[in-house]
């Protein structure tokens, strides 16, 4: 945790911040409508993503991220910024992956909730050899390009 909060009320704090605080300021939060294709958009992202992982292309992954990006994964060592989330791509060990149930969300015009699950599928000789998790990624919009600001994995079964 950082300054006493804990991650699922950071989230929810970027959600109402990002969608204009609709909630908080008493009014009936409403979804802007999706730009055609919008969806399309961020499932090629998130592809790009994923490939950038199993490609271990550092580059790749860094160009998808935003600056001040955080992401939160199922193994416990806390928050990693752009920089370390970045140096660990070399040490990955994804073999292959299946994404599924991409979900869009926009937030306003200059952000989107994505929410999918991807089952991980590591070397042969891996002692573990499959891992399914849940994502939650907070995207944005800045100087015309989408970012990836926000990541958190859950484990599922």
């Amino acid at each position: 945790m950082r300054d006493g909060i804990g991650i699922a009320a950071q989230l929810l704090l970027v959600v109402l911040v990002l969608g204009g605080g609709g909630v908080a300021q008493g009014k009936t939060a409403k979804a802007a409508a999706p730009e055609p294709d919008l969806k399309s958009l961020f499932e090629s992202r998130v592809r790009s993503e994923w490939e950038a992982l199993k490609n271990k292309d550092k580059n790749r992954y860094a160009d998808l991220l935003a600056d001040d990006f955080e992401a939160v994964e199922v193994d416990g060592r806390g928050e990693r910024s752009k920089v370390q989330a970045v140096n660990e791509v070399v040490n990955g060990n994804i073999f292959n992956y299946t994404l599924w149930g991409l979900k869009l969300t926009p937030l306003g015009r200059d952000a989107a909730l994505v929410i999918y699950e991807v089952t991980m599928e590591f070397p042969p000789r891996s002692v573990l050899r499959y891992s399914r998790i849940y994502v939650t990624e907070v995207w944005v919009k800045r100087d015309g390009q989408w970012k990836e600001l926000h990541y958190q994995e859950t484990h599922v079964k």
